[in-house]
């Protein structure tokens, strides 16, 4: 049986064996869309999508739509994975005062809350943070059955393959969708 897995917003960094979807026309990318306006892809079509590191990019009013997008290409019983900027671990770093979990260089940022705020803006690329149960609420409310938050490259659903796609596992929230 042939398995249709999507890679949301691939960026540069398209995937064998995916069909990489990418806002920007980048080598490899096979369909150059914008999720919040609609995937050019047939309803209920895709076993299993991932989308790593690509809500936080949009501003609140814009990821509603995009995870109802994420929702209708998805077959019944299909699962999506979402890699999400964490603001409770980031927060938790910050409490600990654990200058060592940000990425952000003392060049830029001395100060702990310097480092904390970078870091959850990503130098302002990124407009939306993220936790677990904000992530919870917007994905029932686009319908999917249930939510659950993994671990780094484990996955809670019928596809190991997956995880294949997880990155940067010190900073991410990963969170597995089934419709």
């Amino acid at each position: 049986m042939f398995v249709v897995r999507l890679n949301l917003g691939c960026g540069p960094n398209p995937a064998a064996g995916w069909i990489n979807l990418d806002l920007r026309r980048e080598q490899g990318v096979q369909l150059c869309c914008d999720l919040r306006r609609g995937l050019a892809l047939a309803t209920e079509c895709a076993d299993y999508a991932v989308g790593m590191h690509v809500l936080q990019d949009l501003p609140w009013p814009e990821i509603p739509p995009a995870v109802s997008e994420m929702y209708r290409v998805l077959k019944p019983r299909g699962v999506l994975r979402l890699g999400l900027p964490d603001l409770d671990r980031a927060i938790d770093a910050y409490r600990r005062k654990d200058a060592g979990y940000f990425y952000v260089s003392d060049a830029h940022m001395l100060s702990l809350g310097g480092k904390l705020v970078t870091q959850i803006v990503w130098y302002g690329s990124v407009r939306t943070p993220f936790t677990f149960d904000f992530a919870r609420e917007l994905l029932i409310k686009a319908g999917f059955a249930s939510v659950v938050s993994c671990a780094f490259q484990r996955t809670e659903s019928a596809h190991p393959q997956i995880v294949e796609l997880d990155n940067r596992p010190r900073e991410t929230l990963f969170v597995e969708a089934t419709k």
